[in-house]
């Protein structure tokens, strides 16, 4: 089953930023996305006829602290491990910072923030049959990521996000693992598919997970307080009947988790 073939995915992201046209300039030269639409105000950016990360531009937003609930990270799947392989080679030649690389064993990433602190993950999935898989669950580990075999496996250099370039995942910083299980397993219905020290794991479709929520840097982080910078609000996107099942629990297609980060619920072709 492909990501895209799950009950439920992430469709969009739109983010709040200072500085709209450093921003997208970024996400252009370092993703490789491309600008889809854009007046000066708000920018679409996205890989082939897909949108996946909008723009909203208010210069005098608030910087969000570090602390404070909201994004973790935005995860660009790549279709194809030399996609990655290519990335990194681009990224290496061109002396791109990094934060960090991880060996997840279900996936291979590289970590890394925008100009505004918006972190990001760029992704590959390992093939699905070799997950290894605990009941309703996928066991995923962080280990050290192989530079040198990734590298190998570049066998173009790398030309922008391809065609089939999706956002794989959301990870978000919340104030309580609690509440969280119980908005996104419990209201929104998503299979509790991990846990780790301070963080669970939410997917559908058995992929290892679409959204995350820590509080490894936000324990105890109240409501967001808007208007600031950071993400403004999250697209899951659901066939006819997951997305009525949703619409059932939550009473709305348009809704917020216990933070105050604003999800909007739309319907894909099943």
């Amino acid at each position: 089953m492909a990501t895209s073939d799950a009950p439920l995915e992430i469709g969009r992201l739109a983010l709040t930023v200072n500085d709209i046209g450093a921003v997208s300039a970024f996400y252009q030269r370092v993703l490789g996305l491309q600008l889809l639409s854009g007046d000066g105000e708000t920018a679409l950016l996205g890989a082939g006829e897909r949108p996946l990360i909008e723009l909203r531009a208010d210069p005098a937003a608030r910087r969000r602290g570090p602390r404070e609930a909201g994004l973790f990270h935005t995860a660009f799947l790549l279709p194809d491990r030399r996609d990655l392989g290519a990335w990194l080679q681009m990224a290496s030649e061109t002396r791109l910072p990094v934060a960090g690389a991880s060996d997840h064993g279900v996936s291979e990433a590289i970590y890394l923030s925008d100009p505004e602190g918006n972190g990001i993950e760029i992704y590959t999935d390992r093939p699905r049959d070799s997950w290894r898989r605990e009941g309703d669950g996928v066991a995923m580990i962080t280990d050290p990521l192989d530079f040198d075999s990734l590298l190998r496996a570049a066998e173009a250099p790398w030309r922008g996000a391809p065609e089939g370039t999706v956002i794989g995942h959301v990870h978000l910083q919340v104030g309580a693992i609690p509440e969280a299980e119980a908005f996104y397993a419990g209201r929104l219905g998503l299979t509790l598919t991990a846990r780790y020290q301070g963080g669970s794991f939410f997917a559908s479709g058995g992929y290892h997970h679409h959204l995350a929520a820590n509080i490894w840097n936000s324990r105890g982080a109240g409501p967001r307080s808007y208007p600031s910078t950071g993400l403004a609000e999250l697209e899951l996107r659901a066939d006819p009947a997951t997305c009525a099942a949703i619409t059932a629990r939550t009473g709305a297609t348009r809704f917020a988790d216990p933070w105050g980060t604003e999800i909007t619920l739309t319907e894909k072709e099943a």
